[in-house]
């Protein structure tokens, strides 16, 4: 098995993205942003946030770093919530504060995709044996929240209300998240049909009924997550990035958050690589990586979140470790680690079962 102390970092190495070099100095700023209990936040004084923890987590397992990654899990379990749960904001401080506390489901069906990655990375048993109670709970926390429609309410707020609306985005990364909890369920030979039923309701809602969702089409996320979830595939996947790419891609500078907002973002442009290579566009994939590198710190080897162009302006200033995670899982993809791309090919996770219906 690889150590934390000799990882291997050839598939981190990308034309005109990273250098060797530059790979190894944006693991070390991810790691130096990971506190001794294994928490790792946007940046040190700000928050942590179970989605971004687990995506810095894989990128650290991406980079052979496994050791590291296993206190971030383990973190994650030691506070998780009795209902399956986490908060969706804690400070960071001694204390691990919380800054929110309502549940948002895509937050917390996503340890699942993390949890799955590290076990591909690594072939540890006793860990996948020890996170299994927190993947049941963090499931059926989520599928509480599914409406009838088979889309997910994106919230469960701090009083116990369960929000009726649901965002395309957040569902398409439960749909992910789904996948890969039926891959940790098949390891285990723990048949989970509650979990198919439901991963095959949400793929049918994300592919045949977007007015099940709130209508949040400004947004880069909403186009490209059915694709990187894995709900839409193939042609019809190609089909719908072709169709808004001139809306969101802005040439030489990287992907709009919102439009027509002339703002470019280090992780939905990372995010959009994956999706491209998932879709067998590699090349694209690769253009669109090289053309965030205008976001990088040169001396702490982490990326802006994001750049205002039409002023010239980072904004805001913030070096995030989710940031630099979604960009080192893209070009760990490119540069095939196996893990990594099993996590993100749609070919190589569970499906669940497609609904009898075809409403």
């Amino acid at each position: 098995m690889t150590t934390s102390r000799t990882p291997r970092t050839e598939h981190l190495v990308l034309p005109g993205v990273l250098t060797a070099e530059q790979a190894d100095a944006t693991v070390r700023g991810v790691l130096a942003l990971q506190r001794e209990d294994g928490a790792i936040p946007w940046f040190r004084g700000h928050h942590l946030d179970p989605w971004d923890h687990v995506e810095a987590a894989m990128a650290l397992d991406a980079a052979g770093r496994h050791q590291e990654a296993a206190r971030a899990y383990a973190w994650l379990a030691r506070h998780q919530n009795p209902d399956g749960s986490w908060y969706a904001a804690y400070a960071d401080g001694a204390h691990d504060d919380v800054t929110d506390r309502g549940r948002e489901t895509n937050f917390v069906a996503y340890a699942a995709v993390g949890i799955w990655h590290h076990y591909l990375s690594t072939g540890d048993d006793t860990f996948l044996d020890r996170m299994w109670p927190v993947v049941v709970a963090a499931v059926e926390f989520v599928l509480r929240l599914q409406l009838p429609g088979g889309q997910i309410g994106w919230r469960r707020d701090e009083d116990g209300t369960a929000a009726t609306d649901a965002l395309l985005t957040g569902s398409s990364s439960v749909h992910h998240a789904l996948r890969c909890a039926l891959a940790i369920a098949e390891q285990r030979e723990e048949a989970q049909p509650d979990w198919e039923l439901a991963a095959g309701a949400l793929r049918h809602a994300i592919r045949r009924h977007p007015e099940r969702f709130l209508d949040k089409d400004r947004y880069s996320m909403d186009w490209y997550y059915p694709v990187l979830g894995g709900a839409i595939e193939g042609a019809e996947a190609r089909s719908r990035i072709a169709g808004d790419w001139d809306r969101f891609v802005v040439p030489g500078l990287g992907v709009r958050c919102v439009v027509p907002n002339p703002w470019v973002t280090g992780g939905e442009s990372a995010e959009l690589a994956l999706a491209l290579w998932a879709v067998g566009e590699s090349d694209r994939a690769l253009e669109i990586l090289q053309s965030i590198q205008h976001l990088r710190d040169p001396e702490s080897g982490l990326y802006w979140t994001g750049y205002v162009f039409d002023d010239d302006t980072v904004w805001p200033r913030e070096l995030t470790s989710w940031t630099a995670g979604s960009l080192l899982l893209a070009v760990a993809a490119l540069g095939g680690h196996e893990a990594t791309c099993r996590i993100f090919s749609g070919d190589l996770l569970p499906r669940g079962l497609d609904p009898d219906c075809c409403d």
